[in-house]
């Protein structure tokens, strides 16, 4: 299973990339040892409609772009579920054991996420109650990402 992570709009350098980039690199780097074919990062361009209504479709249908036909959808908003990081990682591990070829996790953009796309999520997550800067969503869902495949290899970095 290819694990995805596509986000709308381009995170520009600085120190909010070379986090995300570190924690990117080192989930790359952990996905064999549990089955996982890789993980690429996809980043779109926002949407320049006029109105915020076509620009979140806009992105909505570029980012299921992303998800092959069969993959979980996950996607990150703040209006989504609040759940546990090794209740992340069975979900990831669960989706990799039924065969799906991908888990696919979409941050849209600043206008949120397309009604469609959030319907078509076989999961909606919020990273807590606030609103995140989407750069910072960025380096959390890396890290969960990262996290959730230490905690299927039994790595120490984990310790709750």
């Amino acid at each position: 299973m290819k694990l995805v992570l596509g986000a709308v709009g381009r995170l520009k350098a600085g120190p909010e990339r070379e986090l995300a980039t570190r924690y990117v690199d080192r989930a790359k780097a952990s996905c064999r040892a549990i089955g996982l074919a890789g993980l690429d990062v996809r980043e779109l361009d926002e949407s320049r409609a006029r109105r915020s209504e076509e620009r979140k479709a806009e992105e909505g249908r570029g980012l299921l772009t992303l998800a092959p036909a069969g993959a979980r959808i996950i996607c990150l908003d703040e209006r989504g579920a609040h759940t546990t990081s090794e209740a992340f990682a069975s979900d990831m591990a669960r989706t990799r054991d039924a065969g799906a070829p991908a888990y696919v996790m979409l941050i849209g953009g600043p206008d949120g996420l397309d009604p469609e796309l959030r319907a078509r999520a076989g999961l909606v997550l919020a990273f807590g109650a606030m609103t995140w800067p989407h750069q910072l969503v960025r380096v959390m869902a890396a890290e969960q990402i990262y996290r959730a495949i230490t905690i299927l290899s039994g790595h120490p970095y984990h310790r709750a």
